[in-house]
């Protein structure tokens, strides 16, 4: 069986795929690397080389081989030490800042116990199907796709699961079928338990935030689960101060109700970048309640959330 230069065979746009052709006996095999494509890219792609190659005529059977189909996704955590920090509203509003910026995103909701992004992405009451064993993620109008119990589960319902469960449902969630998707935010329950156990273990992240409210209580919390990362060998990629600052509707006057600058004076201490802050703002909760995410808009609210998402996304490029 000889090999043949694709280049010579086929336009340049699936030239540049194959990475081997092979010609004899009527028999053309390709070898095409479908790395980064979605599942309708792989079956046209096939389906492209296969119809050029058929109508040779010296070409009477066509096979294309898919390689590197298991794309190696960036996976990056959002954790915190408690609950009550916003954690979940900054994953969702980074996904969208993050997707503005040219990556494609999808988000996983691990916290299998308290899921809330069915309602932050307004696809509530949606039900993922089933393909070859795996779940396909739910669609948002935000167009980030979005998995979570909260998607396979009654609302308001409540799991009593112990530990192994929620793990294996969690590898559920992130062992699906993301297609083309390149950066997968993981919205981690709070604390240090079963499910981060369960993440670290089977699927290592690239880098993990880390939000907290600026109150001592909170960024102790905070630097525990920091320690978790730390201790996994998974590089923290920065800290975020939450609920950072009121103003008052009606004067305008800033107040402080959870502290002011404790996060950023905890990065200093820990030799952590601090990434930014988000402000206590009516808006921000309203538009989780309504499936309204500021990050999707170019006003002053959005702006915090797009400046965090710039610096994770120069830190992605560091790595690369």
């Amino acid at each position: 069986m000889s090999s043949t230069d694709p280049k010579t065979l086929l336009p340049p746009s699936l030239a540049a795929r194959v990475s081997a052709l092979t010609i004899k006996n009527g028999r053309a095999i390709a070898v095409v690397d479908a790395a980064g494509l979605g599942t309708k890219d792989r079956a046209d792609i096939e389906r492209a080389i296969s119809d050029t190659l058929g109508q040779r005529e010296d070409v009477s059977e066509t096979r294309v081989v898919l390689t590197a189909e298991r794309r190696q996704r960036r996976l990056i955590a959002v954790g915190s030490g408690k609950g009550g920090v916003g954690k979940s509203t900054l994953t969702a509003n980074l996904a969208v800042a993050l997707a503005q910026l040219g990556h494609k995103v999808g988000l996983v909701d691990a916290d299998v116990y308290g899921p809330s992004q069915p309602v932050i992405f307004g696809n509530q009451g949606q039900k993922p199907v089933a393909r070859d064993e795996k779940l396909v993620p739910v669609d948002s109008d935000t167009g980030i796709p979005v998995l979570s119990m909260g998607h396979l589960v009654e609302p308001g319902r409540a799991l009593a699961w112990r530990g192994p469960m929620a793990g294996n449902a969690l590898s559920q969630l992130i062992d699906a079928h993301w297609d083309d998707v390149d950066t997968l935010l993981v919205d981690l329950p709070p604390g240090t338990g079963d499910v981060q156990l369960t993440m670290l273990q089977r699927f290592k992240p690239m880098g993990a935030v880390l939000v907290s409210t600026p109150q001592d209580l909170a960024l102790i919390d905070a630097a525990r689960a920091g320690q978790l990362f730390d201790q996994a060998g998974v590089p923290i990629i920065g800290l975020v101060e939450n609920m950072a600052g009121y103003a008052c509707p009606h004067c305008g006057e800033m107040s402080d109700p959870f502290g002011k600058g404790g996060v950023e004076t905890a990065a200093q201490r820990l030799d952590l970048p601090f990434l930014g802050r988000i402000p206590l703002d009516l808006a921000i909760r309203e538009g989780s309640d309504k499936g309204t995410l500021p990050a999707a808009g170019d006003d002053l609210l959005a702006q915090p959330f797009h400046d965090i998402a710039a610096k994770i996304h120069a830190w992605i490029g560091a790595q690369s």
